[in-house]
């Protein structure tokens, strides 16, 4: 005869479902996790909590996580996803090609908003500040994005072309939102979230405010911490999944092997495939890539990863020989001969800036 405690245990426990070699298959109920409240800190808790601090495990690493219907329809998603950021950016096709301000750390608003403008001038459709930027003395958040709104204004009235760029507003969870509000009010054209030092629960509350127009570009600053080791902690694929339930409308997933960030293409395929796999309805995210690109590793990236992701280099645009116009040119120009299959040796025949690109770093 079963008692009260074989019953509870029955019904709440989770299950193996099947094991794989060291792969080992869990299925959880549905009554474990709270739906209306709980959000991402409780399902984290149930399916990534105590268990590798288990003295009786030596490694543990999840893998991969599905969620059924019924939790998904708690989460709106991305409010732009992929396709909305090509409207915004009137760019149907090609890849999205964008920066990372250099140097992250000293320039003033003014040397921002310089930066940014010479970017766009060069064809770059995104820009973003970096992870460690958000409002120091030398850089303040509120004159940063008024210089940068005023930059990206200058290239769009001289030219046609649409740049946005990404705010940093990573801070504490009860100013978050507030702070959010402040950048898009004074200009901001798109607003960066570091998920893992500012939570999932900061990019949700941002993405679900009717109040904010813009779209969300999320940052995985801190992420190696749980995914770099392949025996123990959490792959990147599991987080990005819940990132784009909480709202990211950009998701950043590394680079396909090719750039300077530990990893292969197997880790970051996954990656892109939890940004855009069908959800119940849910808007697919943008996958960018970042981290030690250049013009030369392009053709590369457009070959593993197609055409819906976002290719973002720092150094790889201000290290160009000609400046920071002269390295966005030659980005652009990298993708522009990606999307048509044109060799990048064959198209820089035509085009200096990609030619002295090839010749730094390719």
């Amino acid at each position: 005869m079963s008692t009260l405690e074989d019953d509870i245990f029955e019904a709440y426990s989770g299950k193996v479902i099947d094991v794989h070699d060291d792969l080992c298959e869990i299925a959880y109920p549905i009554a474990d996790f709270s739906l209306d409240i709980g959000g991402v800190p409780q399902i984290l808790s149930v399916i990534a909590g105590n268990l590798f601090g288990l003295d009786a495990l030596k490694a543990v690493r999840l893998e991969d996580c599905v969620f059924p219907r019924v939790i998904v329809k708690e989460f709106k998603g991305p409010r732009f996803g992929i396709e909305g950021m090509r409207s915004v950016l009137n760019r149907p096709e090609k890849p999205l090609v964008g920066t990372i301000v250099k140097p992250k750390i000293g320039l003033t608003p003014k040397g921002y908003g310089d930066y940014i403008y010479e970017s766009g001038m060069g064809g770059l459709t995104n820009g973003k500040d970096d992870e460690t930027l958000v409002n120091q003395e030398f850089c303040p958040l509120e004159e940063r994005v008024v210089a940068i709104a005023t930059a990206i204004d200058r290239v769009r009235s001289e030219t046609g072309h649409r740049i946005i760029h990404a705010i940093n507003v990573s801070t504490r969870g009860d100013k978050i939102l507030e702070v959010a509000e402040r950048a898009q009010e004074l200009g901001a054209s798109e607003i960066m979230v570091d998920v893992l030092t500012a939570g999932f629960a900061a990019v949700q509350v941002i993405a679900e405010d009717p109040s904010i127009k813009v779209p969300i570009h999320v940052h995985r600053t801190m992420h190696a911490a749980f995914t770099r080791s392949k025996e123990h902690g959490i792959a990147w694929s599991v987080l990005a999944r819940l990132t784009r339930m909480c709202g990211g409308d950009a998701i950043h997933i590394g680079t396909f092997g090719v750039g300077k960030m530990q990893g292969v293409s197997l880790e970051d395929q996954k990656s892109q495939m939890a940004c855009v796999e069908p959800m119940y309805g849910m808007k697919p995210s943008l996958s960018v890539c970042s981290g030690g690109v250049h013009p030369a590793l392009v053709s590369k990236l457009v070959e593993i990863a197609g055409k819906d992701i976002q290719i973002q280099a720092g150094g790889g645009v201000a290290g160009h020989p000609m400046g920071v116009r002269g390295g966005a040119k030659a980005m652009a120009q990298a993708v522009d001969a990606a999307s048509s299959g044109i060799p990048a040796l064959e198209y820089a025949k035509d085009h200096p800036e990609l030619r002295l690109a090839l010749e730094k770093w390719g």
